[in-house]
């Protein structure tokens, strides 16, 4: 296992690998941000979408389904109660009218949600967030290392054992 710069993990870094290695998850985090806020972005443009389209069906059922459903109905009232043919009419076109009513409300529905979505504010926050725990870091104290004569012996027997 290794570290984003290919160096062994464990191994003590430089500063510059460390700053390396630091840009490039910075760099990888802004890039994921960035993804989760256009992924945000197509929902609501689907919300969008979805009340349009509710609001159309509303309308084109109103509109066609008018001479059909009024005459069908005011005929069928007419011959259930026997009232007169133009109060048959207009309960049937009352019958559309709230079939219509029933479908722009969904749209509402729809509307309100896409208008209520706090996708890319989240995203923002997040990205605000993240910049002020890397501006707060500090770096991890170290414990100290031995001296170069103890460490010698250990570091001869590793490059003898790499060699053979």
């Amino acid at each position: 296992m290794s570290a984003p710069d290919g160096s062994p993990v464990g191994a003590e870094r430089s500063i510059g690998q460390l700053f390396a290695s630091a840009t490039t998850e910075l760099s990888s985090l802004v890039h994921d941000e960035i993804a989760l806020a256009k992924a945000q972005l197509k929902q609501d443009v689907r919300r969008g979408a979805t009340s349009g389209g509710a609001f159309t069906v509303a309308a084109a059922v109103l509109l066609f389904s008018l001479p059909m459903l009024n005459f069908a109905l005011a005929y069928g009232i007419r011959t259930w109660s026997g009232w007169n043919l133009a109060i048959c009419f207009l309960l049937s076109f009352a019958a559309n009218v709230l079939v219509a009513a029933v479908l722009a409300l969904i749209g509402l529905v729809f509307a309100k949600k896409a208008k209520q979505s706090q996708g890319p504010q989240k995203v923002a926050a997040s990205v605000k967030e993240t910049a002020n725990v890397l501006q707060k870091a500090k770096p991890h104290p170290r414990s100290e290392t031995p001296a170069l004569e103890d460490r010698a012996p250990q570091a001869i027997e590793a490059v003898a054992r790499s060699s053979s």
